[in-house]
């Protein structure tokens, strides 16, 4: 007999193939539901808000006013006089000549303005991509032996790189991009920067000769096996720009309202740098100089773009790794400073534009961009307010290529090696390590694999080392799914995990399980084999009739999905609990769990009624259940005693 005041289970038919295959796809590809807000509106706005989402210009600028250009303009100067020292300092990490530098800091920005929804995001180009950049197509052409193949291969590979974020952005497959968790970049981008930072001995040293291996122990070697080349002119004026670079950091987060002088400082330090080597003939004292810097605007070069078969293998690996690591990184510093604004950034957005910037740029002499961190943070300090400081630091950026690159001819390298040093050393989050450690250690070694790997073997093999490990973990989640017993909170109609909450009391006769995950064929064996070991737990090793379980009854509110081996793993557990006298039950499934249950008859195969919507609910039938079971029992004793 039920208990009437139970709540009925709704068994409605089970939907369609399409209309499920839709509801999933939209819950996948579309979580945000970027369209529900135009489905009421008429045809001709329809249109015009279907094109302000996908050209995000179009959102902002009908708005935009003097006042707002006031603030951008100051940001845009401010970023420009960041982009240029950075711009010939990245594009020498890179090993192509400075004025690619100068031209991946002319078109891009102009791109992202158009395409970006970052109001804060200042693009440009960075050292982790750079240097991964010349690892890997370096490996292939030698930028010594031959630099026009290897300059063509970098365009190549940067067209390859905008070619796959673009994709994923249509295919609004952002979701790849969460496969570099927090801990892999932290570890990814302080690896980066030891190496990247001890590679600047070169140029701190004044070295002619040097490793291409980017490894601790290659570097170091390569530095120590060449003390004859040493200058010692070249290591002092090294070490007083690196000093004044890190003092103005120390300024900045002493004084965060002097934001403008640490953002002002490379640049100071290349003027300074280009005086000082002019006057003093630099060249002559052993400090190598930048050399001749053309003047005039980005030529094209897609008729550089090579694809021949001998090197495409190359060309799309570096593409496709570097364009990942630059989405990561680019999405993760938008939307870091649109929550410091209360405001919000769409990653499948940013991935269109970053993947137009990048083929864009690889048709105009530019190489890989993104939004560097740096950058983006002197571009909030200064106070954009929208993506207008790009088309700023753009127009700025013709300015010099036009007029101002021959000036910066004399810029020293070893000017160029303390401003990538000083970047550097900001990325080494030692903080965030050791707050890995202290609350998840399996996420510290993750963080670690990445740091150690990128440090003493190479970047893509401590990428794909680490990121292998966050995998591996997730496997583990997915095939051994956390489970619980649970009680009820005195006193409440709550039931929660007995372990969390000691004071919880059991239900006489009946063990409520909850499962949180989906089943599948990876862990339905586990499950089953969790759950008879619960039972056999709960009864104890003693048979008393006080430990008997009648009822199991399993919650699953947090299964979101199951599979076929999933349901027969629930009718041969129900054979087992059958042979011990114990009655399955089935509580509050969700929809999609409850239409593969009924397509798969399982919910005629332990009846309808076995299903309900609470937990208080079962828990109140079983007790129904036992009381009308003991009623029946007394009464059958009493009938044989008369007897």
């Amino acid at each position: 007999m039920a208990n009437p005041s139970r709540q009925a289970v709704n068994f409605a038919a089970p939907r369609g193939f399409g209309t499920a295959f839709k509801a999933d796809c939209k819950q996948t590809f579309f979580p945000d539901d970027p369209f529900h807000e135009m489905k009421h509106e008429k045809p001709l706005n329809k249109l015009k808000k279907t094109i302000q989402y996908f050209i995000p210009l179009f959102e902002w600028l009908p708005n935009y006013n003097l006042r707002l250009f006031r603030y951008d303009l100051l940001a845009g100067i401010t970023i420009t006089s960041l982009a240029i020292p950075q711009g010939i300092s990245y594009a020498k990490l890179a090993n192509i000549p400075p004025i690619y530098g100068l031209y991946s800091s002319f078109i891009p920005p102009f791109v992202y303005a158009i395409f970006g929804s970052s109001k804060h995001l200042a693009v440009g180009t960075v050292a982790a991509c750079s240097l991964l950049l010349s690892e890997t197509v370096g490996a292939k052409a030698s930028p010594q032996d031959d630099p026009t193949l290897y300059l063509h291969l970098i365009f190549t590979a940067t067209f390859f790189t905008g070619i796959f974020q673009t994709a994923l952005g249509f295919l609004r497959l952002g979701i790849l991009v969460d496969f570099l968790s927090h801990s892999t970049i932290t570890g990814f981008m302080g690896g980066t920067a030891i190496i990247i930072c001890l590679q600047q001995l070169k140029g701190i040293f004044g070295l002619v000769h040097f490793t291409t291996h980017t490894d601790v122990v290659s570097v170091l070697g390569a530095v120590f096996r060449r003390r004859n080349e040493w200058r010692w002119e070249s290591a002092v004026v090294g070490i007083i720009f690196l000093a004044f670079l890190q003092f103005t950091r120390y300024l900045r987060q002493k004084r965060p309202k002097l934001f403008w002088v640490s953002a002002i400082a490379p640049m100071v330090v290349v003027v300074v740098g280009c005086l000082f080597a002019f006057f003093a003939h630099a060249e002559k004292h052993g400090i190598q100089i930048v050399g001749e810097l053309k003047k005039g605007l980005n030529p094209p070069s897609i008729q550089y773009l090579n694809f021949d078969p001998q090197y495409l293998p190359v060309t799309v690996r570096a593409g496709l790794i570097t364009g990942l690591i630059a989405m990561a990184e680019g999405i993760a510093i938008g939307r870091s400073f649109a929550i410091m604004k209360s405001e919000q950034t769409d990653g499948n957005k940013e991935m269109i534009a970053f993947g137009f910037m990048n083929i864009i740029g690889s048709f105009t002499s530019c190489y890989l961009t993104t939004g560097p961190f740096s950058k983006t943070a002197v571009n909030f300090n200064a106070g954009c307010r929208t993506a207008m400081s790009n088309v700023v630091m753009g127009f700025c950026m013709m300015l010099t290529l036009l007029f101002l690159a021959p000036l910066f001819r004399y810029t020293p390298l070893v000017a160029l090696s303390a401003i990538i040093m000083s970047a550097m050393l900001g990325l080494i989050n030692y903080d965030e390590m050791i707050h890995l450690f202290k609350v998840d250690k399996f996420d510290f070694v993750i963080c670690m694999a990445a740091f150690l790997g990128v440090s003493f073997i190479s970047m893509d093999v401590g990428l794909m080392l680490s990121v292998g490990l966050a995998l591996l973990r997730a496997l583990l989640y997915v095939a051994r799914p956390a489970a619980c017993k649970l009680g009820k909170i005195p006193n409440s109609s709550l039931y929660r995990d007995a372990e969390q909450y000691p004071g919880s009391t059991p239900i006489q006769g009946a063990l409520v399980l909850q499962l949180g995950s989906p089943i599948y064929f990876a862990n339905s064996t586990y499950i089953r084999e969790r759950v008879l070991r619960y039972i056999k737990e709960e009864q104890g090793v003693s048979d008393s009739k006080t430990d008997i379980i009648e009822h199991l009854l399993l919650d699953l509110s947090g299964v979101s999905s199951i599979d076929m081996t999933g349901i027969e793993t629930f009718l041969e557990l129900r054979r087992i609990l059958d042979s011990k006298g114990i009655k399955l039950s089935i509580v509050n499934p969700r929809i999609e769990v409850l239409e593969k249950m009924t397509l798969a008859k399982f919910t005629d195969a332990i009846g309808k009624e076995s299903f309900y919507l609470s937990i208080e609910d079962a828990v109140q039938n079983c007790r129904f259940s036992l009381h009308s079971s003991k009623t029946t029992m007394e009464e059958s004793l009493n009938d044989q005693n008369v007897v």
